[in-house]
């Protein structure tokens, strides 16, 4: 076993035989880099969260802070970046993974040279000291999914769409979604878990297929950023907007104007920026020597006093309180 991994171990066994108090965070080490790595650069969800990467390396200059991501949602490009991350050097690595069963192998490549590794959007991440999540993900996947059969009166065609079909979020959401809609009878499933590779060109062009081949569709679940903004353009221009109900992961600027016309019902979200924030803090804190404990405040809105369970490998799983859902009425509340 590893330094790393025994270190990594230790952490597991401390929850596991006795549950900290949360303390302040030990100070980071001057000239340590940080290096977050996201599914894809240039869209609005992955801009946002550069943001709190940015403002996180504002707050400690004495550190080397950055964002990259490949230009396409390709989980390939995506290990080839952080391959190269590791050949070259870095201290940690901050990884939101387009498939984290791809990335298994490089990320315990990485381990095994004493980097730091943070995960996000990948609680079966196996090889990953902490991987952080906003949320429960099946707590997000079925409230959407109550919303959205809300909207459609308990009754009718629904589908679904994932950003990939190896997106662990994505996957858990859509299927925490199916078994809440298994309260309502007259809800029926039909063509679940189209891929969107987050491109809402391709989603607004499988959703006027799902139209015609559905004419009598009445519900859609998005999981990707820009899933709903494709959905929604789908359904305004078939004049659609309140008829079809559209309740999927969306950030509120880029789909306001959809809410307002009724396109998009609801948007679920937790807030990009803060979650790089957090990657970064518990990089931050284990690059220290310190130690993730349940209860802890990470200095970070939504992750104040987080929960910590152990990981499905030798790491860590942290959960913080940041799910929202807004709709027409309430988006506003939540620009960024």
């Amino acid at each position: 076993m590893t330094k790393t991994h025994r270190k990594t171990s230790l952490l597991a066994a401390t929850l596991l035989a006795a549950v900290a108090v949360a303390g302040t965070q030990a100070p980071a080490q001057e000239g340590k880099s940080i290096t977050t790595v996201v599914k894809i650069s240039g869209i609005p969800w992955f801009d946002r969260m550069e943001t709190g990467v940015k403002k996180f390396a504002e707050a400690n200059p004495d550190m080397k802070i950055e964002q990259f991501g490949p230009a396409t949602a390709d989980s390939a490009q995506q290990l080839q970046i952080i391959n190269d991350l590791v050949a070259k050097g870095t201290d940690a690595l901050a990884v939101v993974p387009m498939d984290p069963e791809i990335i298994e192998g490089i990320l315990k490549r990485a381990m095994d040279r004493g980097i730091i590794v943070v995960t996000h959007e990948a609680d079966n991440q196996k090889n990953t000291m902490v991987d952080v999540e906003a949320f429960d993900n099946d707590d997000y996947g079925a409230a959407m999914n109550e919303r959205l059969a809300e909207c459609m009166g308990g009754e009718g065609k629904w589908s679904t769409f994932v950003g990939s079909l190896g997106s662990r979020t994505h996957m858990q959401w859509v299927g925490a979604g199916e078994r809440n809609a298994e309260k309502y009878p007259g809800m029926e499933l039909v063509d679940a878990n189209n891929e969107s590779f987050d491109d809402a060109n391709l989603v607004y062009d499988k959703v006027k297929e799902l139209l015609r081949k559905h004419p009598d569709l009445k519900g859609l679940q998005t999981s990707a950023g820009n899933d709903v903004l494709g959905a929604g353009r789908a359904i305004e221009e078939a004049g659609l907007a309140g008829k079809v109900c559209l309740v999927g992961t969306g950030l509120p600027n880029p789909s306001a104007a959809y809410l307002d016309s009724g396109a998009i019902t609801a948007i679920g979200f937790w807030d990009p920026q803060k979650a790089g924030m957090a990657m970064n803090s518990i990089a931050r804190t284990l690059l220290a020597g310190g130690e993730i404990t349940d209860g802890m405040d990470l200095g970070v809105e939504g992750y104040e006093s987080v929960t910590v369970r152990p990981g499905p490998g030798e790491g860590l799983l942290v959960f913080g309180n940041g799910m929202v859902l807004a709709d027409k009425d309430t988006y506003k509340e939540h620009l960024f």
